[in-house]
């Protein structure tokens, strides 16, 4: 049975209720049915994401010929396995943000300009050859996956490399409402194109995937579901309410979407297009050599094959897929009311992700591993953003991942409801983006000139790029691929633009909207700021001991977690105080404050 609460009885409600009523933050945990539930709507979501990626890397891949089309599935298992060892480790030692990981297009597309080209062989003298002539059937099937293989590990070494020395945790200090703004629409509008070619499979099956997902959401958002839980301590039940509607969101429409059309098309009434028909179509009979069980180890296709072209793309995609994870951090934590991440949390974060690209690369996989925009912005969406939600998900892409025919199965999703899942997901990036112009000057012609120009320009230069791709001839094939691909990359160039924009331009900092601390650096000032964001982005007690040890207080170890967070979170080690920790900020009937709208005075 479900309703709306009336106003008088909404002001009897606690304050745990209220928290229930609007969502799931970061430190709460949802009961056991409802996490599973929104651990596999998060898997679903993720499918998008993995389909979109590997169907297009695929039809790359599949001009080398060869044994390639019987192992698609299981490249995508060893993706969706890499991705839940990436979940686990950005959870607990991380950001601690709920942040999914998966594949996505700034390692989507170095690899696609990588495997464009022809030449498997670099001269030792650093220079290339005529690629075109060396196109021959004793070039090995494996050879391109090797190399790409090895691009991902070069970006994961990167990434833990820039991690350590604290540069991504000094840029963030530097990116104000101008810079987040227009790389957050940068994001959400790169993904129209394939979001598209999705949804054209049948437009009619996406408009009605759109229409439900915004019916619940929007719509529904206040219909309650009550359940009875157990008091503890007297023995009795108690009724809670959540709003089911709002929190199953995506996963209800697309559950029933998908049985429709699977029914309909069992009943030859008419027939839908899967991925199979997008990029596995070389070889439609390879389905049945798909295993039940396969555990990805590495070594299993070689070992990474480490070039001058390999190193040439995973700079640029671990630079691209740097920027793109700290603006998911900054939205996400805007989406869920959390303070900022501090500089020691991008830190962080940025580790563990190549971490986990290196340890995807490894282990087999074409792709590295990037916090998924999707699931980011799905929690604007549900307003569950439960960490523990999040690292169940992460348990079961380990199980999908173990068995490529169970992966298999989501292929079996209609390409239309994945384009609908897309369309409706990065529109959150775009309105979150906007948001943060409400502290920023609008009528100064500085900032309407900054923003117009580096979205304008962030989406320009990579569409004519990538229609034009021999207008980037240097001579030096390696040289070729690293140019292309950060010039075909719209977060690289925009998020580019947006910053040297933003800090070479005159400007004060009302104007600039620097008072608004999104970057968390003078946000001490708030009251309850430091338990706040010792709750959320806090490390476990046990990792907290190890980095206070006084020789892990030094270069590198310090720029991942400084003294003053150690000290902080020693305050915070019940489970009572983790639990009543954010309503308490408030006073009765108050929500809980957002400290992206903070105002800070300035030290001036």
């Amino acid at each position: 049975m479900c309703g709306y609460k009336s106003d008088s009885k909404a002001n009897e409600e606690t304050a745990q209720e209220r928290s229930q009523r609007r969502g799931f933050r970061v430190h709460q945990n949802p009961p056991w049915f409802l996490n599973i539930l929104l651990a596999v709507q998060h898997v679903v979501i993720q499918s998008s994401v993995l389909v979109l990626v590997h169907s297009l890397l695929n039809q790359n891949l599949q001009e080398e010929g060869g044994e390639w089309s019987q192992y698609n599935y299981q490249f995508m298992a060893t993706s969706l396995f890499s991705s839940g060892i990436s979940t686990l480790l950005q959870t607990m030692l991380g950001t601690r943000l709920p942040l999914l990981q998966a594949p996505s297009m700034e390692f989507l597309i170095p690899a696609v300009i990588l495997t464009s080209q022809k030449d498997h062989r670099d001269n030792r003298n650093g220079t290339d050859v005529n690629y075109t002539l060396l196109q021959t059937d004793s070039v090995s099937w494996s050879e391109p996956v090797r190399e790409l293989q090895g691009a991902v590990v070069i970006a994961g070494i990167l990434q833990i490399l820039l991690g350590l020395s604290g540069v991504c945790g000094v840029l963030s200090l530097h990116c104000g409402p101008l810079v987040i703004a227009p790389t957050l629409f940068i994001i959400g509008f790169s993904i129209f194109k394939e979001a598209a070619l999705f949804c054209s499979a049948n437009w009619g099956i996406a408009a009605l995937v759109v229409l439900l997902i915004i019916l619940l959401s929007q719509h529904l958002h206040s219909c309650y579901f009550p359940f009875w839980r157990p008091k503890r301590a007297e023995g009795s039940s108690r009724s809670v309410q959540y709003t089911l509607c709002r929190m199953l969101s995506i996963l209800l429409p697309v559950v029933c979407v998908w049985i429709v059309c699977t029914s309909l098309e069992a009943a030859h009434i008419f027939a839908q297009q899967h991925v199979e028909e997008l990029a596995f179509s070389r070889d439609r009979n390879t389905s049945n050599l798909v295993p039940w069980l396969r555990i990805p180890f590495p070594g299993e296709w070689g070992l990474p094959l480490l070039t001058v072209r390999s190193l040439a793309a995973g700079v640029a995609a671990a630079l691209s897929a740097g920027m793109c994870s700290q603006e998911c951090y900054i939205a996400t934590a805007r989406l869920l009311e959390a303070p900022p991440p501090p500089p020691q949390a991008y830190n962080r974060g940025l580790c563990m992700e190549g971490l986990g690209s290196t340890i995807a690369g490894m282990l087999g996989s074409v792709t590295g591993v990037t916090t998924s925009v999707a699931n980011a912005c799905a929690h604007g969406l549900n307003q569950c953003g439960s960490r523990q939600s999040i690292q169940v998900s992460a348990v079961l892409c380990l199980l999908l991942g173990a068995s490529p025919k169970l992966t298999q199965l989501l292929a079996t999703i209609p390409l239309a409801v994945h384009g609908g899942i897309l369309s409706v997901t990065y529109t959150v990036a775009i309105a979150t983006g906007i948001t943060y112009f409400q502290n920023t000057d609008m009528d100064s012609g500085r900032n309407i000139f900054n923003i117009g120009f580096t979205v304008f320009m962030g989406l320009l230069v990579p569409q004519w790029v990538s229609k034009n791709p021999g207008c980037i001839v240097t001579g030096v094939q390696s040289i070729d691929v690293l140019l292309l691909s950060l010039l075909t990359i719209p977060v690289f160039l925009g998020g580019v633009l947006a910053f040297l924009l933003d800090n070479t331009v005159s400007g004060t900092a009302q104007e600039r909207g620097l008072p608004a601390d999104v970057s968390g650096s003078r946000a001490s000032a708030v009251p309850g700021y430091s338990e706040q964001r010792a709750l959320v982005y806090g490390l476990p007690s046990g990792v907290r001991k190890l980095l206070a040890h006084r020789r892990l207080a030094t270069f590198p170890f310090c720029t991942i977690s400084p003294p003053e967070e150690v000290s902080t979170l020693e305050e915070v080690t019940s489970a009572e105080e983790r639990a009543d920790l954010l309503l308490s900020c408030g006073s009765e009937g108050e929500a809980t404050p957002n400290w992206h709208k903070e105002k800070v005075p300035n030290s001036e």
